[in-house]
């Protein structure tokens, strides 16, 4: 059965119909008068849940019919909330989880106490709904329609028609497309252009169009729609390749066949703009007759997914566009606000640079504040300043903004109802801001936005949705030391944070006065971001009084200075709770022991330098699923936690793993535990965590325990580890001398293994049972030495991706080389040692097919002045890395210049000579 997902538009409609489905079961059967009128309850929401989902699809929405729905969704909010007083009062499901008889006959008779309360409330809440429902009729909801006031001009005719004596930034994309194009290949080809809206996907095809169309017996240019008329848009490109015979075909199939009949014998060239699916394509494709006379075809999409298809899967015939740079952002914002000939003024250059970083490179976003800010009467600092510091309220209301925001609406309406709702989620964090795949998906879960699907973890099904987004081009993958990442484009950001605010979804504050507005306001807050700007020299800080608005919070979220926090306690309905700060004025200990009476809690996480206290017991706190806190104790009950999933404890691995860790079954991430103080009983249970799919564990020389002591709890952690079947990912951090050999012998490692760090612990080589590991993509290692035959085990993987290897010392006898066949899916090497690694390390031809980047690390005391043998061999390398460690007195400009002419030499043997990005360090 699928979970009910919450949605921007109808909230928790949709699990509070779950939960009254719920309170209708066995668990709840003594309550028979409750279950009739709960019952009845579910029924009038359902029918208004119909309601809902129609609008959900519908953009605009009359005034009576958008107040309804905003009505409706609040009411299932507070509804929820008494749902689930009701449930925790009467010990619902996993309640009782390990309380004792006499706890249990005190709670049933608390049961008792609280039905008749409880039953007046269900009457209460079932008034709502009859009137809500009585006004669903009344309104005629479900015959609504949009709006049909004005027709939008479609905001690309402009682009299409743009003058191109205007345009800055696009020779160089113009000239790259034109290389995919024109070449003397006579079949049928196919170019994809992707990217964000408003890059300048269609200007750049206009370009391209406008320099080839005369090299061509028929052309056209069709722009698609999101939800295309396939008849219309079909014979729209019937009548621009001058198929003028009014033949009365209507049907999609006679246009294709007419269509194929005239373009059969000709070299054509046509545009497809705009592409939002595959399956339009391949109606549009069949079109297009595969004739061996030079045809061309160019798509532009802002799905990745659509542009590999369009192009067949080769991907070498994608041109992905890049936001402009910041000369080139510049000059553009310049021409458009003073025209050509002039310069911006001196005292304008601050607040244009902030305007332009705002922007981000995006040319729709440039030229519309342009545009904003040359019509102005007067012009003035202030008046610049005043635009900067209220563009994201402009981007709501003023119409120069519309175009704008036509275009970068149209990827968020083509958004499934489920990924609208992770999507507006983004408005939590700050500008800027790289958010953590892996927490974002953990803060959807509690949220209850993401639904389940049989076989797949929910975490799985989060990643899927982060990935679509990422594929849909409206977020953009970053990847930093903390892994994968995301970030969202300023005007994206302003366009979901005026979405939030439209459908209450979540509020922001950035000052004390934020918080009074909102503390004030007469609409409920149903989730908090705290972006704190407080300058932690001063005595400012956010005043924290819980009123009723902000009292049913959902999802509380700190980002920056944290001096002080709320009460905790009166956040009962909670389900989010994270503080990524990094500074707490009165001590480095944040009190959290209040979080024991946050029964709805499913989400903590502390990060920052704080030591954070947690309550001595937690097990009520039975949906908690992620719990990551850099503390110094682990609660004593913590194995009694049923749902939890993530546990991250431990700063710098200073606390072992808890005695009873093998009862904790549920565990799917555990990070942050020191190995050697953790007990041997704790490192056998480990064994037992068969769900565990990524661990992250610290171990370090030192006097922790005794030699026996230590082997003994080695080799149970290396037991451990062959046990963990669905184990995908391991890590472990700290130092060990190679004499340990801690993971030298592992006898049969988990199969699924895609993820493996432990470049902190010196091995004598890299060892034989890596070689087992098919799905192993990325790696690192650090090691005593690496021969032939290991190089030869690590090029076997059929799945590596990244290689990361630092080696000690270099074969005495024998260069490494890199054999024909190795590393077929390799695209990053990165190579280092303490010794000259050039002399042993050599590549044949064949080697590393498709390698992008190679990174080394020279020591210029031990560097002898040459490059690897067969650099031009790896025909996909794009760049080479080098970091140098130079002498101490010697200048770092005169050592790059004797190791670029060292690679030059290589890579000029290269058919593509890839480029070469040195970085000198004094070797001290």
């Amino acid at each position: 059965m699928a979970t009910p997902i919450v949605t921007a538009a109808a909230g928790v409609m949709n699990p509070l119909i779950g939960k009254l489905t719920t309170l209708m079961g066995e668990e709840y059967k003594k309550l028979k008068g409750v279950r009739k009128e709960v019952s009845f309850l579910r029924d009038e929401l359902s029918a208004m849940n119909a309601a809902l989902e129609k609008l959900e699809f519908m953009e605009k929405l009359e005034p009576d019919t958008k107040d309804w729905r905003d009505h409706v969704r609040e009411m299932a909010y507070d509804m929820e909330n008494c749902i689930d007083d009701f449930m925790q009062d009467t010990g619902g499901a996993h309640t009782n989880a390990g309380a004792g008889f006499m706890k249990r006959m005190s709670r049933r008779l608390k049961t008792l106490r609280v039905h008749h309360r409880i039953a007046g409330q269900i009457e209460d809440l079932k008034a709502l709904a009859v009137e809500a429902n009585e006004r669903r009729i009344r309104y005629k909801i479900d015959n609504c329609n949009t709006s049909c006031g004005s027709v939008d001009i479609d905001p690309r005719i402009s682009v299409i028609y743009k003058d191109v004596a205007g345009l800055v930034g696009t020779d160089g994309p113009k000239k790259e497309v034109l290389s995919l194009l024109t070449v003397t290949e006579k079949k049928l080809k196919v170019v994809s252009i992707v990217g964000f809206g408003g890059l300048g996907k269609t200007t750049l095809a206009n370009q391209v169009y406008d320099d080839l169309e005369g090299q061509f017996d028929c052309k056209a240019f069709i722009p698609v729609s999101q939800k295309p008329d396939m008849p219309r848009l079909l014979n729209s490109l019937r009548l621009k390749l001058g198929i003028n015979e009014l033949s009365g075909i209507c049907e999609v199939q006679d246009i294709i066949g007419q269509l194929r009949e005239h373009l059969a014998n000709k070299r054509y060239f046509i545009i497809v703009d705009d592409l939002w699916d595959q399956e339009a394509w391949e109606i549009i494709r069949s079109a297009f007759p595969p004739n061996c006379n030079g045809s061309r075809v160019i798509v532009t999409t802002r799905v990745e997914d659509v542009a590999i298809s369009a192009c067949s899967y080769q991907r070498e015939q994608i041109y992905k566009m890049k936001p402009l740079g910041s000369k080139d952002s510049r000059r553009l914002f310049m021409n458009r606000v003073f025209g050509p000939e002039n310069m911006c003024p001196s005292n304008y250059e601050e607040v244009s640079n902030e305007i332009l970083k705002k922007c981000g490179g995006l040319p729709l976003a440039i030229i519309t504040i342009a545009s904003l800010l040359a019509c102005r009467q007067e012009r003035s600092r202030n008046d610049w300043e005043n635009i900067r510091n209220s563009l994201g309220a402009q981007f709501a209301i003023n119409p120069t903004l519309k175009g704008m925001r036509s275009i970068l609406n149209l990827s968020y309406m083509n958004l499934p109802l489920h990924l609208r709702t992770c999507f507006l989620y983004l408005g939590m964090y700050p500008e800027d801001y790289e958010i953590m795949r892996d927490d974002l998906v953990r803060k959807w879960i509690a949220e209850g936005l993401v639904g389940n699907s049989h076989g797949k973890t929910l975490e799985d099904i989060g990643i899927s949705y982060f990935n679509e987004l990422v594929n849909r081009s409206l977020i953009q993958p970053v990847i930093n030391y903390r892994g994968l990442c995301c970030k969202v484009h300023d005007m994206m950001l302003d366009l979901i944070l005026n979405k939030c605010a439209e459908d209450n979804f979540s509020s922001v504050a950035y000052t004390s006065e934020d918080m009074t507005r909102l503390r004030d306001c007469t609409s409920k807050i149903r989730r908090l971001s705290l972006i704190s700007r407080v300058d932690r020299t001063t005595s400012e800080t956010i005043s924290w009084t819980i009123s009723d608005s902000i009292s049913q919070v959902r999802s509380l979220v700190w980002f920056g200075d944290c001096k002080s926090i709320p009460r905790l306690s009166e956040l009962k309905y909670i389900r989010v709770l994270s503080f990524e700060c990094s500074y707490f004025s009165e001590s480095s200990r944040l009190d959290l022991t209040a979080i024991s009476q946050l029964f709805q809690l499913r989400y903590l996480k502390v990060s920052g330098y704080f030591y954070a206290e947690l309550p001595a017991e937690i097990r009520g706190l039975v949906h908690l699923d992620t719990l990551d806190v850099p503390n110094g104790s682990i609660p004593s009950d913590i194995e009694h936690l049923p749902r939890l999933s993530n546990l991250r404890m431990g700063l710098y691995g200073i606390i072992g793993l808890p005695e009873r860790i093998g009862i904790m079954e549920s565990l799917l991430t555990l990070d942050g535990f020191r190995l050697e103080r953790s007990s041997l009983e704790a490192l056998e249970g480990l064994g037992k965590l068969t769900n565990l799919r990524s661990l992250e564990l610290h171990s370090y020389d030192g006097a922790e325990c005794n030699l026996l002591e230590k082997a003994a709890k080695f080799d149970a952690f290396a037991s451990s580890i062959c046990k963990l079947r669905n184990l995908k990912y391991l890590k472990i951090v700290g130092n060990h001398d190679d004499k340990d050999d801690i993971l030298g012998s592992v006898p049969d490692p988990p199969a699924l293994i895609e993820e493996m760090y432990i470049d902190s612990w010196k091995m004598l080589g890299v060892p034989k049972w890596i070689g087992d590991l098919s799905c192993l993509h990325s790696l690192e290692l650090y090691v005593r030495e690496a021969k032939t035959d290991a190089i030869t085990v690590l090029g076997a993987l059929p799945s590596l991706v990244y290689l990361y290897l630092r080696v000690v010392t270099c074969p005495k006898a024998g260069a490494v080389i890199v054999s024909k066949g190795l590393f077929p899916l390799l695209e990053r090497l990165t190579f280092f040692s303490q010794e000259d690694v050039t002399p042993y390390l050599g590549f044949e031809a064949g080697a590393m097919p498709k390698v992008r980047e190679l990174s080394l690390e020279l020591d210029e005391t031990s560097w002898g002045g040459a490059a690897p043998v067969g650099i031009e061999h790896l025909l996909g390398l794009q760049q080479i890395s080098l970091t140098v460690w130079c002498k101490e007195k010697e200048s770092p400009e005169q050592v790059k210049l004797q190791v670029r002419s060292a690679f030059s030499n290589a890579v000029q043997l290269h058919p593509k000579p890839p480029s070469v990005d040195i970085k000198c360090y004094p070797n001290l």
